[in-house]
């Protein structure tokens, strides 16, 4: 860990595009002013715990939800919406005719 000692009205870089500024400095407690990229996240740690473990729990999927899901999907047995394989029509040339089909 870097350790650094910074007065009130003082600037620390990170990166490029970071910069953290202390604001304030009152008994105990410093206030941080920070200015970054809209994508970087800035968090106190507390909260940065909390949407960590929601995420976690969001990931996990149990196996009653999987058992539920499979109730949903379709079998691949080799059918069709019902039919065998061989009942499935070939597709069409570019003709619109089916190879193998007998002309009308």
């Amino acid at each position: 860990m870097l350790t650094l000692t910074r007065s009130v009205g003082e600037t620390i870089r990170i990166g490029d595009d970071i910069e953290v500024h202390v604001v304030e400095v009152r008994g105990g407690t410093v206030r941080l002013g920070f200015k970054a990229p809209r994508e970087v996240s800035i968090h106190r740690e507390e909260v940065y715990r909390q949407i960590a473990e929601a995420n976690l729990l969001a990931a996990q999927v149990t196996a009653d939800t999987l058992g539920a899901l499979a109730a949903f999907a379709p079998v691949a047995t080799g059918s069709v919406a019902g039919r065998d394989q061989d009942d499935v029509p070939a597709p069409a040339d570019a003709t619109g005719t089916t190879p193998g089909a007998d002309p009308v």
